[in-house]
């Protein structure tokens, strides 16, 4: 149903055909570039953070990490994870295949700064089995972002 409810959001932008399934997980950004046949960086990790009842994602490089004190600047409040028992009732999506296509309606996307330094970038796809090959210029029209952010280290 996730990866339905991802490719339908795909489709609205003519991106749909750039789905890669996978034979095996693409749950953690290690598994996902082994998978992808790419570095570890180019994987688009959407991370979920608590915002008061709901949530809001960020999109960053896979090897990039989360600043707390830029976090707090920026959104002005700590930077806490969505419980993984929430995720897929809150997002629309489970563990191993957050992404920002077809997410529940309401939840802010936005894409960090570390992302620029690349050219293609692969966010999973609604599953922890699944990509997407996207320029960072695409992720950010489809992702339906509201920009880019630095709250990384």
């Amino acid at each position: 149903m996730s990866m339905e409810k991802a490719r339908a959001h795909l489709a609205k932008y003519g991106l749909e055909d750039r789905i890669i399934e996978l034979e095996q997980s693409s749950a953690t950004v290690a598994l996902a570039a082994e998978a992808l046949g790419c570095a570890p960086e180019h994987i688009a990790k959407t991370l979920s953070f608590v915002s008061g009842e709901s949530a809001i994602l960020i999109l960053a490089a896979g090897t990039a990490r989360i600043d707390n004190a830029k976090f707090k600047a920026r959104f002005g409040m700590k930077a806490k994870m969505l419980p993984a028992e929430v995720v897929e009732e809150i997002i629309g999506h489970g563990v191993g295949g957050v992404c920002p296509f077809g997410v529940n309606p309401g939840i802010p996307v936005y894409l960090d700064e570390s992302l620029k330094a690349y050219e293609t970038v692969y966010p999973a796809a609604g599953n922890a089995a699944s990509g997407v090959r996207l320029s960072v210029e695409e992720l950010l029209s489809c992702s339906e972002a509201l920009g880019f952010v630095d709250v990384c280290k």
